[in-house]
This record gives structure tokens, C-alpha cells and sequence, in this order.
């Protein structure tokens, strides 16, 4: 059974996603503000959490920034009334996995739920398992842990896909859009910073190991790709 934890200071809006949720199998926890959340993921881990950006005191912003900067290994659907361009790309700068705008249609919600679980390998349907390995580098798509030199390496649920996506395919260079589209797998709605701000956080952790070379390579003018050095 995964664990979801529904954060939004509207009773009723809660009560409808932990309705349907419910009935799909999944068990649900509730937070009325940002503050509980915190709470709730500091003492029990969750493998996917729906995210009211608008709340008072502590919002959705800061929780998202804190689940990141904690390298929580939990998925997030941020959800709101703001349908602004800006907003969705500043959610998925901030390491969100999906964006749905209020009101929205519940079924659609439970959808989304299960194709973000899907694609961060926490859904019930068995994965293709496949250990990679280059340069020290090992990433075991069953247990999608990342090693270097044997030292783990903390990804985030999005930044752990990237990586993936690159290194079953070294040497190929893909575009920011198709990287948009591949890996956060919804059409590319008009901002390039979403993939760059991923790509710089990934290397910035998988350079915090001691001797790892540079497994990312920027193309300039195209995009990235991983490269393997002899």
C-alpha cells in the first residue's frame, strides 16, 4: 500500500482526494497547512505528496524547497488555482514531478497519482530492471539507488530519472525538449530553465564525491548528453 500524504488547508478538497484515493488502494494522510506536512514527513516516509501551493504561514513553495533540500525520496504533485505559465515552471524548477491547476476533476488526480508513481518507479507494476555501471558510476534501476565509487548519492525521485534517461543512452545528445517531454513526460510549455536547473543540481550531487568525473556534458547550442571517458 503507498503512502500519500494530501496537504491543503481546504477541508473539502481533502476530503474528495482521500475519497478517491482511498478507493484506489492507496492510504492516505491528511495536513492542513505546510507546518503538519513537515511534521508528518519528518516522522514517516511517504511516497508521494499533493502539495496546496497557496496556504497561509508556510505555503506549498517552502515545503516543496524543503522536501528537496532534504533529498526526500518522495515524489510531489503540486496543486493549485495559480494556472500561470510562471508558476508551473517555477513548481517544476523546484523539483516538482506533475502540476495540476484547480478545480480539476478528481479521476483525473488519481490518474496523475498513478502515472507520477509510475515514473518514479513507485508504482505497483514491476519495473524493467537494469543495473547500469560507467566510471565508478552505478545506477540499479530496481532499487534506484545511485552509487559513485561505492559512496550513495541522494537523488531526488526527478533528478534520479534524468540521470537514467542520460546514461542508458551515452555518447547521444538530446535536446532540452526532448528531455522535457522524455522524462517529465507531459508537453514542453515554453521554458527552458525546468531541464537546466535539474541538470545543474544533478551535478553539483554527483560531484560531491570525491574524483568523479563529469558524467553530463552540455552540447552547446543543443542540449546534453552523458559521457563516458576511456
Amino acid at each position: 500500500m503507498k503512502n500519500i500524504l494530501v496537504v491543503d488547508d481546504e477541508v473539502k478538497i481533502r476530503e474528495l482526494v482521500k475519497m478517491y484515493l482511498e478507493k484506489e488502494g492507496f492510504r492516505v494522510v491528511e495536513a492542513s497547512d505546510g507546518a503538519g506536512a513537515l511534521e508528518y514527513l519528518a516522522r514517516e516516509p511517504f511516497d508521494l505528496v499533493i502539495l496546496d501551493l497557496m496556504m497561509p504561514a508556510v505555503d506549498g513553495w517552502a515545503v516543496c524547497r524543503e522536501i528537496r533540500k532534504q533529498d526526500k525520496p518522495v515524489a510531489i504533485i503540486m496543486l493549485t488555482a495559480r494556472g500561470e505559465e510562471i508558476d508551473r515552471v517555477l513548481g517544476l524548477e523546484l523539483g516538482a514531478d506533475d502540476y495540476v491547476v484547480k478545480p480539476f476533476s478528481p479521476r483525473e488526480l488519481v490518474a496523475r497519482v498513478k502515472a507520477v508513481l509510475r515514473r518514479t518507479g513507485k508504482g505497483e507494476g514491476r519495473q524493467e530492471q537494469e543495473l547500469l555501471r560507467y566510471n565508478g558510476l552505478s545506477i540499479d534501476s530496481s532499487s534506484r539507488k545511485v552509487e559513485i565509487n561505492g559512496q550513495p548519492v541522494n537523488l531526488t525521485p526527478k533528478e534520479y530519472d534524468l540521470l537514467y534517461f542520460l546514461a542508458r543512452s551515452p555518447g547521444r545528445v538530446f535536446t532540452r525538449e526532448q528531455l522535457l517531454e522524455k522524462v517529465w513526460g507531459y508537453d514542453f510549455f515554453g521554458d527552458m530553465r525546468t531541464v537546466d536547473t535539474h541538470i545543474t543540481r544533478l551535478r553539483e550531487k554527483l560531484s560531491r564525491v570525491t574524483g568523479a568525473p563529469q558524467y553530463i556534458v552540455t552540447v552547446w547550442g543543443v542540449g546534453y548528453k552523458f559521457e563516458v571517458s576511456e
